[in-house]
């Protein structure tokens, strides 16, 4: 793995479905991002990109786990309203980009925009909003045989909702 590839993160964290990247700066969380199973793990470079690991590892071994990461502000005031909608969805449940666009009074279309551009997946678990009729995509990625679709299959297992089984974990649903 070049320097440059894992240069760009903070810390790398080992997943189940591969790693996750953390970025940091100024003592706040600038963003994480899913990376295939390539990266390997690197060690946090600073106090809030080890708390940021510490956090990770635990969610991945206890799927109730509640994050408290100090978050960059970003996106727009619509992507704010759509992230803090996500954000309340429990462990275990799902609502589809139809749920949300009504509670927020928008389009299932937009709210699909919004998922896609949240910088800080896990945290705000964006993993659990689906289309009406299956998994839907996931960060701007639907490819239903890609490796983003599986990172959402394998955290939606992880988390116990129904229909996400270890078995139908990299096929199509």
């Amino acid at each position: 793995m070049q320097d440059r590839e894992t240069g760009i993160f903070s810390a790398i964290v080992h997943a189940p479905f591969g790693a996750i990247g953390i970025r940091t700066e100024s003592q706040l969380v600038t963003e994480l991002v899913y990376l295939p199973p390539r990266f390997p793990d690197k060690a946090p470079v600073d106090k809030i990109a080890e708390k940021a690991s510490k956090q990770i590892e635990r969610y991945l071994s206890e799927p109730d786990y509640r994050f408290d990461l100090p978050l960059k502000q970003v996106g727009s005031v619509f992507q704010t309203k759509v992230w803090q909608a996500i954000s309340s969805i429990p462990r275990g449940e799902v609502l589809t980009y139809g749920q949300i666009a009504k509670h927020i009074k928008s389009a299932p279309r937009a709210v699909g925009q919004a998922c896609g551009a949240n910088w800080f997946p896990l945290v705000i678990p964006c993993h659990r909003v689906t289309a009406a009729g299956g998994l839907g995509g996931f960060a701007h990625h639907d490819d239903e045989t890609g490796f983003h679709l599986g990172v959402k299959r394998w955290l939606l297992t992880h988390e116990g909702v129904a229909g996400y089984t270890q078995e139908s974990l990299w096929t199509s649903k």
